[in-house]
């Protein structure tokens, strides 16, 4: 079994077209400089620097232009790296500490993201920035632009204001569901300009600039609200919930506009499916552990024995100093008069200030 799949892995990369290739190493390296920016901003945005611009200008461009040369199936999954980039200098320089099954879930999202491209579709051929305005034209992918643009709207206006600050998936929706369509406009205004470098001008056509006002308006309130995110919630969670809504949104609105699946067999759709889902468990354990942390040292109990429980009374401790080693120094707590004997049968420790007549 293992042959068969090293040989259809191995038939995946050989069938991968130059213009794949080219985005590929433009996605991995986006990732990059995103994963590292995620940190650099959250800095930013408490130190007012500009190194958290200058991060995230030079990431966004090499996504902007691994856009322009593959598929949006293909680049938008390789998003996962900059989730382990990001995940680690957060624990590493920000302190916020990542669970061991936090970093199971990131080695999820790159089996997931190396699936997703080993069956990636090859980029479609277009000639002209006016064949993609007539995909973006067309009414099922308008259906969804007008769903996109209403959703986003409801939030930035009637749920950001009461919930923005408690719930962060109001601000990482507006980014994600305006993602979606800056993906599209930039694939094209990238198709646009890759044409004209090679000598098909396609700056005259009205539909360049178009696109163009459409990614300068999304990517403007994306940064906006992401930042809102990045210095309201824990950097760790923004990013894979981040990922994890930007990809799906993108993916589907790839598929609408762009009808990748139409040039894949069901196996191949069902394999991206798989993987897609692999990362989906991944940012799911991220999210689901952010809050709990590796604790090997010893520490009080917090909870009565069943003794204490037959005199209705129950004992909360909540050591004020965490100490590695309880020595003679007294600790100062209050406790009811009844569980007092309790507690001095259970804990060797001296406590002053028991309240005993």
């Amino acid at each position: 079994m293992a042959a068969p799949a090293s040989a259809a892995a191995a038939a995946g990369l050989a069938g991968m077209s130059t213009d794949n290739a080219k985005g590929l190493v433009l996605a991995v390296s986006s990732s990059a400089f995103i994963g590292a920016s995620f940190i650099v901003k959250k800095m930013g945005l408490r130190r007012a620097a500009d190194s958290g611009v200058r991060a995230v200008i030079v990431g966004e461009i090499a996504n902007f232009a691994a856009y322009a040369f593959a598929p949006a199936i293909l680049v938008t999954p390789l998003g996962a790296l900059s989730i382990i980039i990001s995940a680690a200098l957060a624990h590493a320089i920000l302190q916020e500490k990542l669970h061991t099954f936090g970093i199971l879930g990131c080695v999820l999202c790159v089996v997931g993201s190396i699936t997703i491209v080993l069956h990636a579709p090859q980029e479609r051929n277009i000639d002209s920035v006016r064949e993609v305005w007539d995909l973006a034209t067309e009414p099922g992918f308008l259906c969804y632009a007008a769903i996109v643009v209403a959703a986003a709207l409801v939030l930035i206006y009637f749920v950001v204001p009461q919930h923005g600050q408690t719930n962060i998936m109001v601000y990482i929706g507006v980014c994600s569901l305006l993602g979606s369509l800056t993906v599209m406009s930039v694939k094209a205004l990238g198709i646009a300009l890759k044409l004209t470098f090679s000598g098909v001008n396609q700056l005259f056509y009205p539909q360049t600039w178009a696109f163009a006002l459409i990614v300068a308006t999304c990517v403007s309130t994306q940064i906006n609200y992401l930042n809102k995110a990045l210095d309201t919630f824990n950097t760790a969670v923004v990013s894979p919930i981040y990922y994890v809504m930007f990809t799906s949104l993108t993916i589907l609105a790839s598929v609408i506009m762009f009808k990748d699946w139409d040039r894949q067999n069901p196996t191949q759709i069902v394999t991206e499916l798989c993987g897609f889902v692999t990362i989906l468990s991944g940012t799911f354990l991220l999210h689901k552990t952010k809050d709990m942390t590796d604790s090997t040292g010893p520490s009080l109990p917090t909870s009565r024995s069943k003794s204490a429980s037959q005199n209705r009374f129950s004992i909360e401790i909540v050591p004020l100093k965490y100490r590695d080693s309880v020595d003679e120094e007294t600790l100062p707590l209050s406790l009811p008069k009844a569980d007092n004997r309790y507690l001095m049968e259970d804990f060797p420790v001296r406590y002053k200030d028991l309240n005993i007549a």
